[in-house]
C-alpha cells in the first residue's frame, strides 16, 4: 500500500504588524481610550499656565531680595547651599529650611545669578503642580474634572503670585500636591509603597516651609485609615511606616544641623538660641498659631486687628485675604458637604467619599490654621489652599453633574453657581475703579448659567459642553482677571499681594521699595501710604526708599536701594575681608549684597532681633579685620532679645568710628 502524503494547507497570511507609535506621538495621543480632545486640552492647560507664570517674569527683579541673596550665596558656596546661609561667608541662615532655595541655587549656578534664573524654577514648579493635580483628580473622576481642577488652581490669583515669586510656598505646594496624588494611588489597592511615598513627600515639604507642611497630615492619615481597602491592622502598620518616612525625610537635615558643631556652621536665623529645633517649633511653628514668637515682629490677639490683621473663622473672606484665594472657597465647601451627604451610605472604601475627605480635610485644616493664627500669618499663605479648592470644585461639580437627572443635584449645582457669582461680585466690588463692568458680567452670567443648569438635564454632547463651559467661564472670570492683573504687576519685598489694587489697599504689603539693579526690572509700584497700618505692619517696616539713582535703606520688609557709587565702594578693597560690610537686618544686607556681589553680614537676621553676633563677637571680628564697612540705617523690629544686641553694636560703631557718606548712605570704615 502506498501512502500518499498530502501537503498541509498553507497557513493564512499573517497581517502586517502595526508599527508602534513613537514616544512623542504616544504622548500627544494620550491614554488608550481617551477622547481625542483630552491630551491636546491638557497640553493647552499646561502651556497656558506656563505662559501666565512666565510672562514678563523679569520685571520683578530680585523679587524677595532676602531669599535672592541666599540664592546668590548658595550659587558660590556649597556650605551656604546646604545651610541656606544669607551670605557666602556663612554668618547666618535664612529663617526657613533651605530645600526651596536649592532649585533656584542650582539654576543660578548654571545660568548666573539674575532674575530669570531665580524665578523660572518657581514658575516651572507651578506648572508641575497644576499637572500633578490634574493627574490626581482625573484618576478617579475623569479628564474633564482633572482639567477643571488644574484650571481652578492655575487661575487662583495668589497661585499666580507665588509661582512668579521666590518665597518657599511654590515648592511647598508642589510637594504637598504630589503627596495627595500618592495618597490617591495608595487608596486604590492599599499600597504600602504609595502611602510611604506620600509621607516622604510631606517630609520633604517640611524642609521647604517647616510645620506648615504638616497641616495636611490629618487629612492624609484619616482618609487612609478610613478608606484603604485592606485590614485595619495593616492600615495602622502602613501609617506607622508612612510616619517614619515623613520623619526620616524631614529629619535628616534637622539632625545634621543639630549635630554640626555650632562653631563651624552659620547661626540659625529666626532663633534666639542658635537652635534649629527652636526655629521649627517656635518662630516657624506653634508661635504662628499662638502669637508667642520670640524674636518676631509680633502678631495680634484672636478676633482683633493686630499687626497682621484680624483673626477669626471669616478671615479668609475679609478685605485682606478675600481676593487672594477665596473666590471658589464657598463652592468648594458646598461641594464638600454635598459629597459627604451623597456618599453617607456607601461602603467604607468608596472613592468619592475618600476624595472628599482627602481634599476637604486639607482645605478645612489649613484654612482654619490660617484663619485663627495669632502670629505672623501673611495673605500669600493661602496659596496652600489652591490645590484643595481646585480638586473639590472639580470633583463636586463632576459628581453632581453625572446625577443631573435628579432635581436635588441640579438645585445644588445651580445654587453653587449663583453663590460663586455673588461672591465674585462682592470681591470685584472691593476694587471699584478697576473694570467695574466685570462684576456685573459675572453676576449676570452666573444667573444665566444657573438657569441653564436648572432647565436640564442636558443630554446632547454639544449642549452639555456649552452649559459646562459657560459655567466654568463664569466661575473663573473673576480670579482669572485678578491673575492676569497679578502677572502684569511686578512684585518685590517680603509681602507680595495678588490682585490689581490689593497692595494699595493693604498699605503696602506688596512689596517694599527695594529696587533691583539696572537691567533687572522694576519694583512694586504700590508704596505704602504714609502712616498706614490699618491692615498691615506698623509704619517703618517698609520705609519707602529714596528716589531712583540714589541709595538708601529700606525697612525690615523691604530691601535697601543701592546706587552705583555705593556698590563700587563695597566692591573696592574687599581683599582680605570676610564681609564687605555689615548692617542690621537681612533685607538691608540683601540689597547691598546683591548690588555688590560681595558677602554682607546681616546683623540680627531677618528682623534684626536675633542675638547674633553679640557685641563682643562683633568687636572681635572687627579687631581681626574681617569686616570692612558698617552701613548705618538698618534697624530691627519687634521685641526679640537680639534687638538690643543690634542696637548696642550700632551705638558702639557710631561712637568709635568716623562716618562718611557714599551714594546717600552713611558708612563707617571699620578698618
Amino acid at each position: 500500500m502506498t501512502a500518499v502524503l498530502e501537503a498541509p494547507p498553507a497557513p493564512p497570511e499573517a497581517p502586517a504588524p502595526t508599527p508602534r507609535p513613537g514616544p512623542l506621538r504616544r504622548f500627544a495621543r494620550g491614554r488608550p481610550g481617551d477622547p481625542a480632545w483630552v491630551r491636546p486640552a491638557l497640553l493647552g492647560l499646561l502651556a497656558a499656565t506656563a505662559a501666565l507664570y512666565l510672562w514678563g517674569l523679569g520685571a520683578s527683579g530680585w523679587a524677595n531680595a532676602y531669599y535672592s541673596a541666599a540664592v546668590q550665596a548658595a550659587s558660590s558656596s556649597w556650605k551656604a547651599f546646604f545651610f541656606g546661609s544669607t551670605d557666602a561667608a556663612n554668618f547666618i541662615t535664612v529663617d526657613k529650611a533651605p530645600l526651596f532655595l536649592w532649585p533656584m541655587a542650582l539654576s543660578a549656578r548654571l545660568f548666573g545669578v539674575n532674575s530669570w534664573s531665580i524665578l523660572v524654577p518657581q514658575a516651572l514648579e507651578g506648572v508641575a503642580a497644576v499637572g500633578v493635580l490634574y493627574l490626581a483628580v482625573r484618576r478617579w473622576f475623569g479628564p474633564a474634572a482633572g482639567l477643571a481642577a488644574g484650571a481652578v488652581m492655575a487661575l487662583t490669583p495668589v497661585a499666580t503670585l507665588m509661582f512668579r515669586f521666590n518665597n518657599p510656598d511654590a515648592l511647598l505646594v508642589l510637594l504637598l500636591t504630589a503627596g495627595a496624588y500618592a495618597v490617591t494611588r495608595s487608596l486604590e489597592k492599599g499600597s504600602t509603597g504609595w502611602i510611604v511615598l506620600a509621607g516622604s513627600l510631606v517630609g520633604w515639604a517640611f524642609l521647604a516651609k517647616m510645620l506648615q507642611a504638616l497641616l495636611v497630615v490629618p487629612a492624609f492619615g484619616l482618609v487612609y485609615l478610613i478608606a484603604a481597602p485592606v485590614a485595619l491592622r495593616r492600615r495602622l502598620w502602613q501609617l506607622v511606616l508612612a510616619g517614619a518616612a515623613l520623619v526620616a525625610s524631614a529629619g535628616w537635615w534637622v539632625a545634621a544641623v543639630s549635630l554640626w558643631p555650632a562653631s563651624s556652621r552659620p547661626y540659625i536665623g529666626g532663633s534666639q538660641t542658635n537652635s534649629v529645633l527652636e526655629l521649627i517649633f517656635g518662630y516657624n511653628g506653634f508661635g504662628r498659631l499662638t502669637g508667642n514668637e520670640n524674636g518676631s515682629v509680633g502678631g495680634g490677639p484672636a478676633g482683633t486687628s493686630g499687626r497682621w490683621g484680624p483673626t477669626g473663622v471669616l478671615r479668609l473672606f475679609n478685605a485682606d485675604y478675600g481676593g487672594q484665594a477665596s473666590w471658589l472657597v464657598p463652592a468648594a465647601l458646598v461641594f464638600l458637604v454635598a459629597l459627604l451627604v451623597v456618599t453617607v451610605r456607601r461602603p467604607r472604601t468608596d472613592r468619592t467619599r475618600a476624595a472628599a475627605l482627602l481634599w476637604g480635610g486639607w482645605l478645612v485644616v489649613t484654612g482654619l490654621a490660617i484663619s485663627l493664627g495669632e502670629g505672623i500669618i501673611h495673605t500669600y499663605y493661602t496659596v496652600a489652599l489652591a490645590p484643595a479648592v481646585g480638586a473639590l470644585v472639580a470633583i463636586g461639580g463632576a459628581v453632581l453633574w453625572r446625577h443631573r437627572d435628579h432635581l436635588a443635584a441640579r438645585l445644588t449645582l445651580a445654587g453653587t453657581v449663583v453663590l460663586t457669582g455673588w461672591w465674585a461680585f462682592v470681591l470685584l466690588g472691593r476694587t471699584p475703579g478697576w473694570h467695574p463692568e466685570l462684576r456685573w458680567f459675572v453676576l449676570g452670567g452666573a444667573v444665566a448659567a444657573a438657569s441653564a443648569v436648572l432647565v436640564g438635564p442636558w443630554t446632547r454632547p454639544a449642549a452639555v459642553a456649552t452649559v459646562v463651559g459657560a459655567t466654568l467661564a463664569v466661575g473663573l472670570a473673576g480670579p482669572a482677571a485678578y491673575s492676569l492683573a497679578t502677572a502684569a504687576t511686578d512684585h518685590s519685598g517680603a509681602l507680595p499681594v495678588a490682585g490689581p489694587a490689593a497692595a494699595a489697599r493693604l498699605g503696602g504689603p506688596g512689596g517694599g521699595p527695594g529696587r533691583p539693579p539696572a537691567g533687572q526690572g522694576g519694583f512694586n509700584r504700590f508704596a505704602p501710604p504714609a502712616g498706614a497700618n490699618a491692615f498691615g505692619p506698623p509704619p517703618g517696616l517698609f520705609a519707602a526708599g529714596p528716589p531712583a539713582g540714589s541709595g538708601g535703606p529700606g525697612g525690615i520688609l523691604g530691601a535697601s536701594t543701592v546706587s552705583g557709587e555705593l556698590a563700587d565702594a563695597l566692591r573696592a578693597g574687599t581683599g582680605g575681608y570676610t564681609w564687605a560690610a555689615a548692617t542690621v537686618s537681612a533685607n538691608q544686607a540683601a540689597g547691598y549684597q546683591l548690588a555688590s556681589g560681595e558677602p554682607v553680614m546681616a546683623i540680627g537676621g531677618f528682623n534684626g532681633t536675633d542675638p547674633a553676633p553679640t557685641l563682643a563677637q562683633f568687636q572681635q571680628l572687627v579687631s581681626e579685620g574681617r569686616i570692612h564697612w558698617f552701613i548705618a540705617g538698618g534697624r530691627g523690629g519687634g521685641p526679640g532679645g537680639g534687638a538690643s544686641t543690634s542696637s548696642a553694636i550700632t551705638t558702639w560703631v557710631e561712637s568709635t568710628f568716623t562716618s562718611t557718606t557714599v551714594g546717600g548712605v552713611t558708612l563707617y570704615d571699620l578698618s
